[in-house]
């Protein structure tokens, strides 16, 4: 699919025969914040809220665990290029905006942006709750012939 077109279904959706090259072609990373984040800088007090919950949403995302130096002063520029925008009088710029989801994008925070990469954040189990909601909602079709 590449970098257009529609994204990729996640590899536990896809039906069909799958190739062992496309299966192994995949990235897999945990979901949730990365055990080894090196020492960071917190968010500027200055930036927009929007801007300080992103960059430091970052940390808790599971891409996190492939992220060099370089990527978290990417993550910092971002930050303070969406809190400009946000903070502007003037509202914002078109071309401003496409630019800011660009690089937020090289940095792969949107799960569209993972797939078209070829990698998936391997989601956490349901809990035992969840279990017995699917159990429930299965004795209630049965009940009422659904």
């Amino acid at each position: 699919m590449g970098a257009r077109g529609p994204i990729g279904k996640r590899s536990e959706e896809r039906m069909g025969h799958r190739s062992k090259e496309e299966i192994d072609s995949i990235t897999k990373a945990p979901s949730g914040p990365p055990t080894d984040l090196p020492d960071l800088p917190g968010a500027d007090p200055l930036w927009h809220p929007i801007a300080s919950d992103w960059y430091l949403s970052l940390r808790e995302s599971g891409q996190a665990a492939f992220y060099q130096p370089s990527d978290w002063a990417v993550a910092r520029y971002a930050a303070d290029l969406m809190s400009k925008v946000l903070l502007s009088e003037r509202g914002p710029n078109g071309q401003l905006v496409a630019a800011l989801n660009s690089v937020m994008s090289s940095l792969l925070t949107t799960e569209g942006d993972r797939r078209r990469a070829r990698m998936e954040l391997e989601r956490k189990k349901p809990s035992s709750q969840a279990d017995a909601d699917v159990t429930v909602l299965d004795d209630y079709r049965s009940a009422f012939g659904g």
